[in-house]
């Protein structure tokens, strides 16, 4: 009889603590708006729903560089007598950016997609523009036609830095990389189903899901199933359509600007003789040194490694220390690397970033011009802007191009007037001079630097040591290659400037004071 009454009352007790738990004792607390105080995430006030604010993930390959003030420009002496590139205070945002080089490996996967979603021959120029030149390996006074035939493709160089692939095409993978990352990203949440890659991957054509296409309704792919914490709308029923205020997909994938390159390149943070730890230890705001190369100046000539051990004396970059000296004496190779060496190879900086200093120049997103150091903004700066908006003239459902990415085109000069914070949607050459002045750059006439130059960065293996310096910078133009012209990806970071694992927020928040009445 005791033990009936003693279970009679555990089960009234879990049934009142169930009917608590469906209650309002344990229901949390609505969010509300601090200027309506309509409730968020409820289907009966609007149904409008408001995500928490998520650190970016870090993308597939990618390192936090957390942003800040530094030098940018020479630090050493200007030999070439360029003058393009003094010494100017900026400041860049935090963001992302490859750990490496992107490899041949890499590259060849973005051709392997290309070649089975764009399998129609109507597509065969598309396929043709995106290879590399292999052909640049070639020198009328050199052999090198084993590299010209197998650099690209042999596995023995799958993580050697692609080379041969202009600023266009660069700009083209870093697009794709985009689109294949959030794809992925979709697939494995649930909201695409894993059929859409067999699918376009089987001749989709203009069919392939892009970020932008998705966003705005012209692409849908095939809707899978949430497989946890399904989204809602605006009446409270689970949605598979993702929007980017959701916090799930990834920012672009982009070429750096020149301030990001550089300041990666450089790993300021290791100059730093005490970083912020915590909350509560505040960081030194202080750079100890100068650097010269992507690593601490150390030794005579700060190229070599200095600790004692069995690298001791060792490069600490790939480079050409001669004229006919481009990896050492036989048994006693120093950087051991007559071409290009693999993409983790060398001394990472202090960012962790690999090759910042030598193997192979890399393209960044700016247009070239001298003064832009001098001209361009102190926060975040660069040239090459093009402002543009998406091209309406098809109509809803015909906004995309036959690649199934959505057109563009530059906005209305005539719509800018008014604005004060640009009049010209092509600002490329903004200060470049006006009809007044005449102060133009004559291609070809005065000047080999056009709108089509893009700045390069970083020393290869064909260069002496003196280009290994970040602050360095020359040009290329961008329909145009080199055996030591290579890339690597960025990407914008919105949160924790001070990183992803940060439980620091921006700003400084002070201890709430009662107000004295």
């Amino acid at each position: 009889m005791y033990k009936i009454v003693r279970n009679s009352l555990f089960i009234a007790a879990v049934l009142g603590f169930t009917s608590c738990k469906n209650g309002s004792i344990f229901k949390k607390k609505p969010e509300k708006s601090d200027v309506t105080g309509w409730n968020y995430n409820d289907k009966n006030q609007g149904g409008y729903y408001v995500f928490k604010a998520k650190d970016v993930k870090t993308g597939p390959g990618l390192v936090f560089v957390q942003g800040g003030t530094f030098t940018m420009g020479a630090s050493q002496e200007d030999v070439m007598g360029d003058w393009n590139n003094v010494p100017r205070r900026v400041t860049v945002n935090s963001f992302f950016i490859d750990k490496t080089e992107v490899a041949n490996v890499h590259y060849r996967e973005y051709l392997h997609w290309l070649n089975n979603v764009f399998s129609d021959p109507q597509y065969e120029g598309v396929l043709r523009a995106a290879y590399p030149d292999t052909l640049v390996w070639r020198s009328e006074l050199a052999y090198n036609e084993p590299y010209v035939e197998f650099y690209f493709r042999h596995p023995s160089y799958n993580y050697y830095p692609v080379v041969g692939v202009t600023w266009k095409q660069a700009h083209d993978f870093c697009i794709w990389r985009t689109d294949r990352v959030n794809e992925n990203e979709l697939v494995n949440s649930g909201y695409q189903n894993k059929n859409v890659i067999k699918q376009e991957m089987n001749g989709g054509g203009q069919d392939n899901f892009n970020t932008k296409s998705y966003l705005l309704g012209e692409y849908e792919g095939i809707p899978g199933k949430p497989k946890k914490n399904p989204l809602l709308d605006a009446q409270g029923r689970p949605r598979t359509k993702v929007q980017f205020e959701d916090g799930i997909m990834f920012p672009d994938y982009r070429l750096p600007t020149e301030a990001e390159w550089e300041y990666a390149a450089l790993g300021i943070i290791n100059e730093n003789p005490k970083p912020r730890k915590s909350e509560k230890k505040r960081g030194e705001e202080l750079v100890a040194n100068r650097q010269i190369y992507a690593w601490k100046n150390e030794g005579y000539d700060n190229l070599r490694y200095t600790k004692r051990g069995s690298w001791q004396g060792a490069f600490l970059a790939n480079f050409k220390r001669g004229n006919g000296d481009y990896m050492g004496t036989p048994g006693g190779l120093n950087d051991r690397s007559a071409i290009p060496a693999p993409v983790s190879s060398f001394f990472p900086n202090g960012f962790g970033l690999y090759n910042m200093s030598g193997n192979v120049s890399e393209w960044v997103a700016d247009v070239y011009r001298p003064q832009t150091g001098q001209e361009a903004d102190d926060m975040n700066p660069f040239r090459g802007n093009v402002f543009t908006k998406v091209d309406m003239s098809g109509g809803e459902g015909n906004l995309r191009d036959s690649l199934g990415r959505i057109k563009y085109v530059a906005e209305d000069d005539s719509t800018l007037a008014q604005r004060r914070n640009y009049q010209h949607s092509y600002a490329v050459n903004y200060l470049d001079g006006d009809s007044l002045s005449k102060v133009y750059y004559g291609y070809g006439v005065t000047t080999l630097v056009s709108d089509k130059s893009r700045v390069i960065k970083g020393g290869s293996w064909l260069d002496m040591p003196y280009w290994l310096s970040p602050g360095t910078r020359r040009f290329v133009e961008e329909d145009q290659s080199s055996s030591g012209l290579g890339f690597r990806c960025a990407m914008s970071h919105f949160g924790p400037t001070e990183g992803t694992s940060s439980k620091l927020e921006n700003g400084n928040f002070f201890p709430k004071k009662r107000q004295k009445r």
